[in-house]
């Protein structure tokens, strides 16, 4: 596959609606950002890079998309369960280019 990077990121929280449900990212710290640039080619829709990523036992495919500190990493309900996660909580991320 492509070029891949390990980090530590804190989960956070982002209010999506008035209905109380919110979604969970880390962001991709400054290096790695600037790295994903370079390498990524054409962004896609909404200017997301396709990864495939690794938090504790749980591997998935996503996207990274821009926000004001960089790259936005959605962490899916699932994996918060499967790796006893929420938000404030820290987490060892392997991302992989795809």
């Amino acid at each position: 596959m492509g070029w891949s990077c390990a980090f530590d990121a804190e989960l956070w929280e982002w209010d999506a609606a008035q209905d109380g449900t919110s979604w969970v990212f880390v962001t991709v710290p400054p290096d790695e950002t600037e790295e994903i640039r370079l390498r990524s080619g054409p962004p896609r829709g909404f200017g997301s890079v396709r990864v495939e990523v690794t938090v504790g036992g749980t591997t998935w495919r996503t996207s990274v998309f821009p926000d004001a500190r960089g790259y936005a990493l959605p962490v899916k309900k699932a994996v918060r369960r499967a790796e006893s996660l929420e938000g404030g909580d820290s987490a060892r991320v392997t991302l992989e280019l795809l």
